[in-house]
């Protein structure tokens, strides 16, 4: 690996002018913005990298890219990806344009270097050094790279999973993303929670109102906040009547797993700008909530007024938007009609739910032997073993595209503690990016 490994820094202004290209392009799929352009340009870099693809396009989705090497070896590794981003705002606290991948002290700044793009291009640059040291590859690759994860739910590769489940079929997936943690190591993923998101909807009068009809006109805005103060209480549990009843608890061995975690609580906290956790949970408990717990969560909320100054106004219309994070054995539709059932049982039926279908939670045996190939990988690459994360807080398709396939799954990726992640200043070090493309050829290189 030594020759790959001098290749891929020989040749490391290359593929870091690759990943700034690619972080120019707007692909925010919320906006549907730039997304096909972008989709192609994976296609090209994936064709550079020696690994034939196509566009996976059909009517109402974003673009899929989807690419194969030969089918000549005895087994395959699938790589998942994603080449949409969040949006970007917002953007007052961007201290260079999100789209000008400006890399500054070491640190590539960017939306979507960290989410997922970063990642994805370590992969392909992992192919492409591979083949121009070795010639060719030992087990088959495959590809496949959607454009609706931050937005669509990845409704349509879901689509693809249950009709054309061929393209999937892989021995081992490696998911999309992973951090790099301070002392070195790799963080890898063996898991993430599912996720159902909604939109509750107050209507009140047909039109905005003058703020003095408030003692006669019920406001739509008081009504949600009743509402939602039936959902969770102080203690931060969920009050919705069935939520937690298929909620299993950690095994022993994922117990000690959760021990050997480390969250590095106080660098945390004073990167946040905060003095404490949750309930002021600390160690094994706050572990176990993060990885194990489902939570609810208020993304935001809308009603009225709200720029600058004053207008005294009763508005006819309140909206919030919440994310349900579940974990195995939680189903989003029964999740959704619990919640259903609970405003109603509360007197709120007048409250509109909108949702989407939601994914599954997902977990992977950290005691499969092609597990433990990319875990070795990961020591002989660092030097230094990587840390188990037996489920990703975030959420993702994994489910429907691996396990519910039969294929486990594990990620690693380029970021840091301090990525910052769907918010300004997204961020990875280059030195983590190519280091992510030698960790994905080490991973490759295992296979011979």
């Amino acid at each position: 690996m030594e020759q790959v490994y001098r290749y891929i820094d020989e040749n490391k202004e290359m593929y870091v002018q690759w990943l700034q290209d690619l972080c120019k392009l707007p692909s925010v799929s919320t906006y549907d913005q730039s997304m096909k352009e972008t989709a192609e340009v994976v296609k090209q870099y994936l064709s550079e990298a020696g690994v034939p693809a196509e566009i996976l396009d059909m009517p109402g989705q974003q673009p899929v890219v989807y690419g194969q090497t030969s089918r000549d070896k005895e087994s395959t590794i699938s790589f998942y990806n994603h080449y949409d981003v969040q949006p970007e705002d917002p953007l007052e606290l961007w201290e260079s344009p999100p789209f000008a991948a400006e890399i500054r002290e070491g640190k590539l700044i960017a939306r979507g270097s960290a989410d997922n793009k970063g990642a994805l291009m370590a992969r392909i640059c992992a192919v492409h050094a591979y083949q121009k040291v070795y010639g060719r590859l030992p087990v088959n690759i495959k590809f496949l790279i959607e454009g609706e994860e931050e937005s669509g739910g990845s409704r349509h590769i879901k689509h693809i999973a249950a009709t054309q489940p061929e393209l999937l079929q892989a021995d081992l997936c490696i998911w999309e993303n992973g951090f790099v943690n301070n002392d070195g190591s790799f963080e890898v993923k063996l898991g993430n929670k599912g996720l159902l998101f909604v939109k509750l909807v107050a209507k009140g009068a047909n039109t905005d109102l003058h703020s003095s009809h408030a003692s006669i006109i019920e406001n739509p805005a008081w009504r949600l906040v009743w509402a939602l103060n039936t959902l969770k209480n102080d203690r931060d549990e969920v009050l919705i009547e069935h939520f937690y009843d298929k909620v299993a608890k950690p095994t022993e061995g994922e117990k000690e797993i959760l021990e050997q975690m480390d969250l590095e609580e106080e660098e945390m906290l004073a990167r946040l700008g905060l003095d404490r956790f949750i309930r002021d949970l600390r160690g094994n408990e706050l572990r176990e909530k993060l990885v194990f717990q489902p939570t609810c969560n208020i993304c935001g909320i809308e009603s009225g007024y709200t720029g600058k100054g004053s207008k005294t106004v009763l508005p006819s219309e309140a909206w919030v938007k919440i994310d349900f994070r579940l974990v195995p054995n939680q189903v989003p539709k029964e999740i959704l009609q619990h919640l259903r059932n609970h405003l109603d049982r509360h007197g709120f039926q007048d409250i509109e739910i909108i949702a989407n279908e939601g994914t599954q939670a997902a977990k992977t045996d950290p005691g499969h032997p092609l597990v433990k190939k990319v875990m070795k990988a990961a020591s002989k690459m660092k030097g230094i073993p990587p840390r188990v994360i037996l489920m990703n807080p975030g959420s993702g398709p994994m489910y429907a595209l691996c396990q519910q396939l039969g294929i486990p799954a594990i990620g690693f990726g380029v970021g840091n503690p301090d990525s910052r992640k769907h918010a300004p200043n997204e961020n990875i070090l280059i030195k983590d990016y190519l280091d992510g493309i030698k960790m994905a050829a080490t991973v490759i290189h295992e296979w011979a």
